[in-house]
Parts: structure tokens; C-alpha cells; sequence
């Protein structure tokens, strides 16, 4: 699930989730898109791709950064992009999306970007005895991303990888937003951009805080959480785990906004969610007990499980 809902409590750090995201980012203030923000936002390059290049015909190029040579593939830059979009990805799910199933070629990429530093990789308890592997970039690899000029300006990069709990919950993200794709581009559309919670967070908290003295005015909150798409539930704004912004197969700019629910989740919490308008996900196995939730709050939002 995502952090909290946005609550207006003037004590909350505004810059919390500033830390590890690109500060160079589009803003969501209204109107959300102008004419010509296409070629602004690109596309996600290299998702998805399974039609990966043999290794032996993907020669590493060069990249400099501060004095330093870096050798990469394309196949290695591709990951890194979706390291740095995504900020945290279980080892098995990067095999199974990006290098469609070649878990070997993955090794091998991930052992050439660990030794230049690019790339940082950490174990997590799950329970007894299970454990996630878990990959992300380091502050260079972000950086080398970055003056790659392969990432649009408007998409947040993150690197490091966070508090056990978190980085687990952000991995299953990866899932969420290919899952969602899949269904945009069986519609004949393609994802442009994704925006995680740390960075709505931070910038409802930045807009909120400019109102000064306003900031808790109900008109004022409903007009905030209108000029980033979002709406007002029980006098909160709650947030999704993630939006992503998308192109349908008229050409038209759109958006949907995604949330992870669990088992875990307060009936209150998950109604707020789908009074939100989220499209919710779910694994399989929670479905029911959460569509029973709803249904007992006579709401209609579909679950779609993972």
C-alpha cells in the first residue's frame, strides 16, 4: 500500500520525500499537460523488451561522468533505466519482465554494472525462511543515468534501496505497473511516464505549503487536489502507489492511478482508496476477502488480481 493518505498536518516534513527522487521533474500543478508535452515526456525506453540483443552483438559503448569511463550494453542500460524508474526491483521479476526469462544474461549484466559501482544489491527477510533479493542503482548509476540522456527530464530517476518493509512493497510495484501496461497497450496505448507516492507526496506537500495560512481551508485542499488529479476523501487526499501517465490509441494524454492492496488493509483505508477512483490490484490470493470489504461498504470498485 502506499505510505499514508495525504493528511494536513502542518508538523509533516514537506521535503520528506524529496531525498532520493530527481528534483528535475515535470510539475502535476493544472493544467497537468500543454500541447507539445509528448515529445517532453518520451516514452519508457527499453520496457519491456524482450527482443534483447544477443549478448555477442551488444557491444558496450562508452560514457563519461566526473573523469570516469564507464563501459555499458544496451542491454545494461535498459536495466538501469528500470532501476532507476522504479527505484527497487526484485532480482526475479527484472528476469522475468526485461530480460524475458534469459536470467543468465541478467547475471552477467548485473555483475558488470555491480563492478563499476552502478548498481547496489541487498537480500531482505521476508519469513522464515524465505527471503527477496533486491536490486537498485547507486547514486553514480543515477547520475550516469541521468547524462545519458536515455531518461525523458519529466521522469523522476531514484537510487539506493530503503527500509526492508518499504523496499519489499516497492519491488511489488514493478508488477503492479506491468500488469497496467499490458492492459494500456492491448488497448493500443503506451506508458509515457511513472510517477511514484514519494514524488506525488512531495509535491502536494511543496503546493500545500505555499498556501501559507490557507493551507487547511477546505476549498483550498479541494482546488490542491484537483491540479494534481487527485481528489479529496473524508477530508484527506489520499495518494496512490502509483500513477502512470499514458498515451490511448487516439493520441490522447491520459492517466490512471494504481494502488497495491493488501490483506492487511482497514476497511476504512481501503475505501478511501477506491472512493479515490484507483484502479486496485491485489495478489490472487487477497482478492476476495478485500472485494467482500468493499461489498459490505456497497462499493463497486473492481480488484484485479495480480
Amino acid at each position: 500500500m502506499s505510505r499514508d493518505s495525504f493528511t494536513f498536518d502542518p508538523r509533516e516534513d514537506r521535503d520528506s520525500f524529496a531525498r532520493e527522487g530527481d528534483h528535475r521533474t515535470v510539475s502535476l500543478r493544472a493544467p497537468v499537460w500543454q500541447p507539445g508535452d509528448v515529445s517532453d515526456l518520451g516514452r519508457l525506453d527499453g520496457r519491456n523488451d524482450h527482443r534483447l540483443k544477443a549478448e555477442r552483438e551488444d557491444s558496450p559503448r562508452a560514457f563519461l561522468l566526473a573523469g570516469r569511463t564507464f563501459l555499458l550494453r544496451e542491454s545494461e542500460l535498459q536495466t538501469m533505466t528500470e532501476l532507476g524508474t522504479f527505484r527497487v526491483l526484485a532480482a526475479a521479476d527484472l528476469a522475468k519482465f526485461a530480460y524475458g526469462g534469459e536470467a543468465a544474461q541478467m547475471e552477467r549484466d548485473l555483475r558488470r554494472l555491480r563492478g563499476q559501482g552502478l548498481l547496489i544489491e541487498r537480500t531482505l527477510p521476508i519469513s522464515r525462511p524465505k527471503t527477496l533479493r533486491v536490486v537498485g542503482l547507486t547514486k553514480t548509476g543515477k547520475r550516469l543515468l541521468r547524462s545519458s540522456n536515455r531518461v525523458p527530464e519529466s521522469q523522476a530517476l531514484y537510487h539506493g534501496i530503503v527500509k526492508p518493509r518499504e523496499a519489499k512493497h516497492d519491488s511489488e510495484l514493478y508488477r503492479l505497473f506491468q500488469a497496467e501496461a499490458a492492459r494500456i497497450e492491448s488497448a493500443g496505448g503506451r506508458p509515457l511516464r511513472v510517477v511514484l507516492d514519494y514524488e506525488l507526496k512531495r509535491d502536494v506537500n511543496r503546493a500545500r505549503a505555499r498556501l501559507g495560512e490557507r493551507r487547511n481551508d477546505e476549498q483550498e485542499i479541494g482546488r490542491l487536489a484537483e491540479s494534481h488529479g487527485l481528489s479529496v476523501v473524508d477530508g484527506k487526499i489520499p495518494l496512490p502507489d502509483m500513477r502512470i501517465e499514458y498515451q490511448n490509441a487516439e493520441l490522447e494524454l491520459h492517466r490512471v492511478d494504481l494502488e497495491l492492496a493488501t490483506r492487511h488493509y482497514r476497511p476504512r483505508g481501503l475505501a478511501q482508496k477506491a472512493k479515490a477512483g484507483f484502479s486496485l490490484y491485489s495478489q490472487r490470493d487477497d482478492v476476495s476477502r478485500l472485494r467482500r470489504i468493499l461489498d459490505e461498504q456497497e462499493l463497486t470498485a473492481r480488484i484485479f488480481a495480480l
